[in-house]
């Protein structure tokens, strides 16, 4: 072939292209544009007119194509119209493709509509002609409704035909056949790639020997069995590119880009169901605001996605029914599980198995990409999840879901009572966890609860929506200290709000009290002070219907606190006074901790720093000796109280230190919110003392922690926006 590679390099060059330059023009690549002018590739007609075209040869490079023999068969389906996105997933292929290693088989893999035929396709026609002795593509049927899948000697009898062997050549069994086809392509650059695989057995006899050929595969499964493939996992696309998917294949009919984000977001930005929607626009006859209605709603956002060709839910549905039936039964009832982390504790306690089964069967679920795996445990896409809601879980028996429900709940509130026992080792608790579920240290405990917050806010309303009222109560409120700890206002609003309904329904007076005081906790934090107010006072009441004495004493503290942040100084080291007298006659040291904080607090706001300064320095030896620890958030705490005094008294230089060793104590300890407190504080005292540019790189630093300190709470915040 060194004629027609001959005279395209004369061409070029007379042209004053370079092979990069040139390379756009006729979109292959640099490598294999240069085997053909070395003369080592036979071209493709179609690819000969592309140069031929793009040097304005006029047919002559075509007429030295047609003089040749042919290259190998190229049967490869164009790539889909409307592709975007996957650049990092295309380079990595392309890197397999055009690598020299002996790296041979790609398997990409993923959920059902992922996109994973639209991202072969698309790589292997960027590399097709890199390979002249052939590219194939087979669908073998694997996850075709109604189809049988196609065996390895059926796709090898169709390879060999492709590749030019006589049928009367082809062996009858499948072994003569995979041999012969391995070595029909021994010495030579095929490219074959094996489309809806169902399982490595499928493949496994088709890859050819030869390190100059390459396979690549599509499955919904990982096909781990596959030792020497390299695997790439297929997952969803990022907003822009489903947005750039959506309004190219709508075209003209499409939403605005808002309404198109909205939309994407609602399709949980799976390709599959992204092109639906969009076929659905391009069609006619919908508006934004309905579709995105029928998407909202969990009812119909399945339906909605159906364009009468495709479905999410009948891709879904293949996978489905080719599980067996023990991880049928766990994939049905995980759709009751809120997510959306499903660690495999959860999982085993809602299936009620033996440890290490439920491990299995995720494994498995995980392998059939039903579930995706991440730091802290699995998780299931939206669509998913909604497909096993109308279709798994109606298979399990109701009193079985209704039972794994409780288990879960159950379950959830231990490990929630085991971490909050390590994070606030002196806090009442209405329940103790185990040892079974404590994390093995503090700082593990803050960063599982960190991690599962948003599961456990579900779980709270799981179990209120299910009548597990006891536990509905308990683990809102075990996730008060954290929520405290990390200044999460919302869900600690909304989880006790769940929590006091359940309560309530309980007829249950002092569980009702603690509710409503913790919800007050939460208001006065969030700087709304008259809901506090109106709580602590609704908790007092609770309390004293229950006779319970221990919570009217807490409900008083709770309300002295809120007076506090109300303006009412006086009043609150009335009530905190009243109270702290209770707490050490009880011997309840932690509470008297707290409340000698809140003396110093109202001490300074009366102008009483000298009485303020030994409360705090009182809160900070009682808080170490009773709870024996440096790192304990009532120390730490009680070091930010100590500075404010001196703060407020002029004493800078003092405040300042104190400031620093807050700071550097919440820094250890990973607790966000006195460390912004702390870091707000040094800065006020570098203002104070003319340091405007230490002062902003400690308050930029305080803001750098995403923590809101509402000013009429936290005397920091107000001093702060006091210093301008």
């Amino acid at each position: 072939m060194t004629d027609f590679g001959a005279e395209l390099r004369r061409r070029r060059l007379a042209a004053q292209l370079s092979l990069d330059s040139f390379r756009v023009r006729v979109n292959y690549s640099k490598g294999y544009l240069s085997k053909i002018e070395n003369g080592k590739v036979v071209p493709p007609r179609e690819m000969a007119q592309l140069c031929d075209d793009a040097l304005a040869a006029g047919g002559e490079l075509v007429a030295l194509v047609d003089d040749q023999p042919s290259a190998g068969p190229h049967g490869l389906p164009a790539p889909p119209r409307h592709f975007v996105g996957r650049d990092r997933e295309l380079g990595t292929l392309s890197s397999l493709l055009l690598s020299t290693g002996d790296l041979r088989v790609g398997v990409v893999h993923g959920l059902a509509g992922a996109g994973k035929t639209a991202l072969v396709l698309t790589a292997a026609a960027l590399a097709e002609y890199d390979f002249p002795d052939g590219a194939l593509f087979f669908d073998l049927r694997g996850h075709t409704p109604g189809a049988t899948p196609l065996t390895p000697g059926a796709v090898a009898h169709s390879a060999l035909t492709l590749l030019g062997v006589p049928a009367e050549r082809i062996p009858p069994t499948e072994d003569g056949r995979t041999n012969l086809l391995r070595a029909r392509t021994r010495g030579h650059r095929v490219l074959l790639v094996f489309d809806n695989v169902a399982d490595a057995a499928q493949v496994r006899p088709l890859v050819p020997a030869e390190d100059t050929c390459r396979v690549l595969i599509t499955s919904r499964a990982r096909l781990s069995g596959l030792d020497d493939a390299w695997q790439l996992s297929t997952g969803m696309l990022e907003p822009d590119d489903a947005v750039a998917l959506f309004r190219a294949v709508a075209g003209d009919r499409g939403p605005d880009q808002d309404s198109a984000g909205e939309i994407v977001r609602l399709c949980g930005l799976l390709p599959l169901a992204v092109r639906i929607a969009a076929a659905r626009f391009a069609d006619g006859g919908w508006s934004a605001a309905r579709f995105r209605d029928r998407l909202v709603d969990e009812r119909t956002r399945l339906a909605a996605l159906d364009d009468g060709e495709r479905a999410v839910a009948a891709a879904f549905a293949v996978s489905y029914a080719g599980l067996p039936a023990d991880q049928r039964r766990l994939f049905g009832l995980l759709a009751r599980h809120p997510g959306p982390v499903l660690t495999a504790e959860s999982v085993e306690a809602m299936a009620a198995q033996p440890p290490g089964e439920s491990d299995r069967l995720l494994a498995r679920l995980h392998e059939a990409n039903l579930l995706t795996l991440g730091e802290h445990g699995h998780g299931m896409h939206d669509l998913v999840r909604l497909f096993a809601v109308r279709h798994a879980l109606p298979e399990v028996p109701a009193a079985v879901r209704d039972a794994a429900v409780e288990r879960l709940v159950e379950h959830a509130v231990a490990q929630v009572a085991a971490a909050d026992r390590l994070v606030e080792p002196g806090r009442f608790r209405p329940v103790e966890g185990t040892d079974e579920h404590a994390p093995p240290t503090k700082a593990a405990a803050v960063a599982w609860l960190r991690a599962l917050w948003p599961t456990l806010v579900r779980v709270v309303d799981l179990a209120g929506d299910h009548g597990v009222h006891r536990g509905c109560w308990q683990l809102a409120y075990l996730l008060r200290g954290f929520f405290f700890r990390d200044k999460l206002y919302d869900p600690w609003v909304a989880t006790h709000e769940r929590g006091l309904a359940a309560a309530r329904a309980l007829g249950d007076h002092s569980a009702t009290g603690m509710l409503l005081n913790n919800l007050g906790m939460a208001h006065v934090n969030a700087g709304a002070v008259n809901a506090a107010l109106h709580c602590h006072d609704a908790a007092h009441a609770a309390f004293t219907a229950a006779g319970d004495q221990r919570g009217a004493t807490d409900a008083l503290s709770s309300l002295a606190w809120a007076r506090l942040y109300g303006g009412e100084p006086a009043a609150a080291l009335r009530d905190l006074t009243t109270v702290l007298a209770e707490y050490e006659h009880t011997g309840r040291e932690r509470n008297a901790v707290i409340t000698h904080r809140g003396i110093a607090l109202a001490l300074t706001a009366l102008g009483r720093f000298e009485e303020a300064a030994k409360s705090a320095q009182h809160a900070f030896e009682l808080a170490e000796r009773a709870l024996d620890d440096a790192l304990a958030d009532d120390v730490i705490m009680a070091v930010t109280c100590l500075a404010w005094v001196h703060y407020n008294a002029g004493e800078i230089e003092l405040a300042a230190g104190r400031y620093a060793e807050s700071a550097n104590l919440a820094d250890l300890a990973s607790n966000t919110g006195e460390w912004a407190r702390a870091l707000t504080g040094q800065g006020n005292c570098a203002a104070r003392s003319g340091n405007l540019a230490a002062a902003r790189a400690y308050w930029g630093a305080a803001a750098g922690l995403g923590v809101v300190l509402h000013p009429a709470i936290w005397g920091e915040s107000r001093a702060r926006a006091a210093l301008g």
